[in-house]
């Protein structure tokens, strides 16, 4: 062992647990970030909508800027939800691995060099749009889906052209209800793109 330490045999059962749950409180914190951060966009989408939908002198930019707001949070969300799945990885080969052969069932082939290049050299198992992905269909896509229902019902009862009076300052209701319908599109796609390895 390097600098003269010793490691006995029966210090390796101890040191695993003691990562297994260091990694496990890791994820559990990350879990509690996530939530944080989808109440918000629940609660902040929510009282804007009802602020918009509940006065009829308030416009309707209110909606992009809901919009705006979830895409942002869904950022942050996607960016926690890939340090989430690091801790999570290391959780499952710590279960699958080590606490596999101490129950006496075939542990998972070649988890303890996953185990230690992830400590060597941590990396996210996926990428932002593929956590975005999961983000997108687990909660913020249902979420987007009410707030242009929202939208939809604060234009209804507007008199005249939909793509007039969805005009927002100086750009056209045309180019806001084009703008909004390929967004919608775009994240449908992306919420297809990846699944978690226990989702397939």
């Amino acid at each position: 062992m390097p600098d003269g330490m010793e490691l006995h045999p029966k210090d390796i059962p101890t040191a695993l647990a003691h990562l297994y749950r260091g990694e496990l409180g890791r994820m559990v914190a990350y879990r509690g970030r996530l939530d944080t951060t989808t109440n918000w966009a629940v609660g902040t989408s929510a009282a804007l909508t009802t602020f918009a939908l509940g006065q009829d002198r308030v416009p309707h930019g209110v909606f992009p800027l809901v919009l705006l707001l979830d895409l942002i949070f869904l950022w942050m969300e996607s960016r926690r939800f890939r340090f989430y799945e690091l801790s999570r990885m290391r959780v499952r080969l710590l279960e699958t691995g080590f606490y596999g052969a101490v129950l006496g069932k075939d542990a998972q082939e070649g988890w303890q060099d996953a185990l230690w290049t992830s400590l060597r050299t941590p990396r996210a198992p996926l990428g932002l749009i593929q956590a975005a992905s999961v983000r997108l269909r687990r909660n913020y896509l249902w979420l987007l889906l009410a707030v242009y229902l929202g939208w939809a019902l604060k234009l209804w009862p507007s008199q005249g052209d939909a793509a007039i009076t969805a005009a927002v300052g100086p750009v056209s209701g045309t180019w806001i209800l084009g703008g909004a319908a390929a967004l919608l599109g775009a994240l449908v796609v992306v919420s297809t793109l990846y699944r978690l390895p226990e989702e397939e």
